[in-house]
This record gives C-alpha cells, sequence and structure tokens, in this order.
C-alpha cells in the first residue's frame, strides 16, 4: 500500500492528486490518503464511487483524516457524474453563484433569482445539471424560498449539486435541504462537458 500525504491542500487538489496517482497505478493499487478535513474525505468517498474505485474509511484524529482507494480493474472503471451517455441532444447546465440575479438592488437580484429559478421548473426543456457555488450555495440551504422549486427539478431527474467547500465557508455545512454536495473538480467536469451554460 502506498501512501499519498494531502494535508494542508484545499478542494479540489485532494481529489485531483489521488486521481492522478490511482490512474498512474497498477490495477489493483490500494493508496492510503491522508487529508486534515472530513470534506475532503467525502468528497474522496463521492469520487470512488463514481469511478468505481474501492473506498474504506481509516482512523481519524484531529486534524488528520485517513482512507483508503484501490485502483479498480480497466474494465471497471465508471464514468465522471454528470457526463451523461451520448443522445445526440445538447447538454444544459445551469450555473448560480450568487444570492442575487444581476447588479444593483439586492431585494430586486434576489426576487428576480427566484423567479429564475421557478421559470426554470416550467420551460419546455429542463436542464441536465443545476450547480451553486459561492452566495449560490444559500439557495439550497434550509430558509430559501427556492427549495421546493429545485426539489421539483430533482425529482424530475435534474442534478442539483452544492459547492461542499463553499456550504462550510458560510457555515451551512449542516443546513443543505435539496441536491447533493459536490466539489470544485465534479463542478469544472460538468461544466466542461456543457453545450449550454447559463449564469443567470
Amino acid at each position: 500500500m502506498q501512501t499519498l500525504d494531502l494535508t494542508g491542500k484545499s478542494c479540489p487538489i485532494p481529489v485531483i492528486e489521488t486521481k492522478k496517482a490511482l490512474e498512474a497505478s497498477a490495477p489493483g493499487t490500494t493508496f492510503e490518503v491522508i487529508v486534515d478535513n472530513p470534506t475532503s474525505v467525502e468528497n474522496l468517498a463521492k469520487f470512488a464511487s463514481q469511478r468505481g474505485y474501492g473506498f474504506v474509511r481509516g482512523s481519524d484524529a484531529p486534524g488528520e483524516f485517513r482512507v483508503q482507494l484501490t485502483s479498480p480493474d480497466a474494465d471497471a472503471a465508471g464514468s465522471a457524474e454528470g457526463a451523461p451517455a451520448a443522445s445526440g441532444r445538447k447538454v444544459r447546465v445551469v450555473a448560480v453563484s450568487s444570492r442575487t440575479m444581476g447588479e444593483g438592488d439586492e431585494r430586486l437580484g434576489a426576487t428576480l433569482l427566484k423567479g429564475f429559478l421557478y421559470a426554470l421548473t416550467e420551460a419546455d426543456a429542463w436542464p441536465d445539471s443545476v450547480l451553486f457555488y459561492n452566495g449560490g450555495a444559500y439557495l439550497t440551504t434550509e430558509g430559501s424560498e427556492s427549495i421546493e422549486d429545485l426539489k421539483r427539478l430533482e425529482d424530475a431527474g435534474v442534478q442539483v449539486l452544492t459547492c461542499g467547500t463553499c456550504l462550510n465557508h458560510y457555515g451551512l455545512g449542516d443546513k443543505l435541504a435539496v441536491g447533493g454536495v459536490s466539489n470544485m473538480y465534479t463542478i469544472v467536469e460538468i461544466l466542461s462537458a456543457a453545450d449550454l451554460i447559463i449564469k443567470p
């Protein structure tokens, strides 16, 4: 077993460095990855699940979390989250980075963004994914007036993801009310695979 000490590294570096090491290793190789925060542990667990890698949580100590990831056989590797199968149609992603829409009056901007998210549920063509990061994290957490609209999208198969680093930064880590927690590596993959990115 090999060791990757990634303490002091912030998202998305632990996932990226682990991915590089696993892809460069022989099938069946196990890496013990050491990180210093639970968010990195969850990001690595999600990454392992998406790619079909073995994942085992190890011992935890103050400021030190250990996990083990094992590279799969070549034919067992999974596809990245958010990378839809080719269907001939354009992949649409909505990226929300603020609690408001546009610049100027913040109350107006909040009203406009609430209306935008509602309008998404009434559109003829729904997006494949809706990503929330930075101040946009407030819209998927307790107290948001858009939760029901976002749940309607999620129930219909739209992927709703919020940046975990952003949730933690704003003290919202335990207040997510809709969708899942993501990381910057996954967000980059989803945006890179999109044919159309809508940023309100």
